[in-house]
């Protein structure tokens, strides 16, 4: 992710040369904070290392300093993000009073041993809407249109395939770890947390999906369908299993690829000063063809059309909904959440098809050719090939998912 963005960054106009080389540190502070959330068994390593990532992504959004769509931006980011930050603190206090602990396994253990309290159950609502926000899940989204539209394209490029994996990583490595735990010895209460995480999928996933159809603006329908793509991978922590768990990793690489590489070709063309509308995107193939297919085919892979990378990855991820593991062992309980998520996806299409409608069948104000740096289009392509190579041949990608799924529930 970081490669991708900072390839577009070193040709875009809206990175300006004057701030380039502070956008580039607050990237890497925010990578390093990544890592430290992957690698974390505690909670206050994870929470620093969210921190890490959140508090330079606020400073990355105002460095468009002349633009006041950013100033506003910015400041809905800091100021939502200083709330959520607030109540997975709250939680994470009430987790330490009650084990005397942060480090996950140890709380699960001990809950697991003594028993649910009002307490425990109220610091696991507190982080689901702390870290809801990070992921931009349903009702903790309000921000994200306005800072990916707001933001400079490379930012949102970041915020939308690098920072929202890292809030899926802090759900995998808490809420995913701490109710198999729990479940264990308390069923009932891991069975409502199921139903809480598949009920705010299922609402996440169409509320995006729907309120992006009516989207005029490109990067903010891309914001939308970001957070309708969240939905879809909080169907691991309904479903709980380790085939969930390994499609929701396989969905999260294959949606760094589309949704960067729709970015991508944004900032191509704001580069360019296409714009950044439906309007604008008019007769776009005959102005720069090879934009546009690359834009169609990650739009297409988006709505998951085969034999795309976004096609292979719902089809992991859904059928954990169905299928308690590979081998074909059919559950129905969470098959009206792969319903609800089928449902979506053909809802996506219709605003994805507006936007190819725009480019190959309405007529443009100008024929006018342009030309894009070589390196935006060098991450253009990178991206296009990992749509195709995920799509038409899985099993690389899908044996490491795999591993890394297997590891999690080795450790429980």
């Amino acid at each position: 992710v970081v490669f991708i963005t900072i390839l577009v960054a070193s040709a875009s106009k809206e990175t300006t040369v004057r701030h380039i080389g502070a956008f580039y540190a607050l990237l890497l502070v925010a990578t390093s904070g990544m890592c430290f959330v992957a690698t974390a068994t505690d909670l206050l390593t994870i929470f620093v290392g969210v921190e890490m990532v959140s508090i330079p992504s606020y400073a990355m959004v105002a460095l468009k300093r002349h633009d006041s769509r950013a100033a506003e931006a910015a400041v809905k980011y800091v100021i939502i993000g200083g709330l959520s930050s607030g109540l997975t603190v709250y939680g994470i206090s009430m987790l330490f009073g009650l084990a005397g602990t942060t480090n996950i396994m140890e709380i699960a253990n001990h809950i697991a041993a003594t028993g649910i309290t009002s307490a425990f159950a109220i610091a696991m609502v507190t982080m689901i809407a702390g870290y809801g926000f990070k992921i931009a899940a349903v009702p903790f989204h309000m921000w994200a249109p306005d800072v990916y539209e707001g933001a400079a394209t490379p930012v949102s490029i970041f915020l939308s395939t690098g920072s929202k994996k890292m809030g899926i990583v802090a759900f995998i490595k808490i809420f995913f770890v701490m109710f198999i735990v729990v479940q264990t010895v308390y069923g009932n209460f891991t069975e409502g947390m199921q139903y809480l995480f598949a009920i705010l999928a299922a609402v996440t996933m169409t509320i995006g999906n729907v309120v992006a159809i009516v989207q005029t603006n490109v990067k903010r329908m891309l914001a939308y369908s970001s957070i309708a793509q969240a939905g879809y991978m909080m169907i691991a922590f309904a479903v709980l299993s380790e085939w969930a768990l390994t499609g929701t990793v396989f969905y999260m690489f294959a949606h760094v690829f589309m949704k960067g590489g729709a970015f991508v070709v944004v900032a191509a063309l704001i580069h360019a000063g296409v714009g950044e509308t439906l309007k604008d995107y008019r007769g776009l193939a005959k102005r720069a063809p090879l934009l546009s297919a690359l834009m169609l085919i990650f739009l297409f892979s988006l709505a998951g059309i085969p034999p795309l990378g976004g096609f292979t990855a719902k089809f992991f991820l859904f059928s954990a909904a169905i299928v308690t593991e590979p081998t074909g062992i059919v559950s129905s309980q969470w098959m009206w959440l792969a319903f609800v998520a089928v449902i979506n996806s053909a809802i996506s299409l219709y605003y994805y098809a507006r936007v190819v409608k725009a480019m190959y069948i309405e007529k443009g104000s100008t024929e006018e050719g342009f030309k894009v740096p070589p390196a935006i289009t060098f991450a253009a392509i990178l991206c296009v090939l990992g749509v195709i190579i995920m799509g038409v041949y899985p099993g690389p990608f899908l044996d490491l998912c795999s591993q890394a799924a297997s590891a999690i529930m080795a450790l429980l």
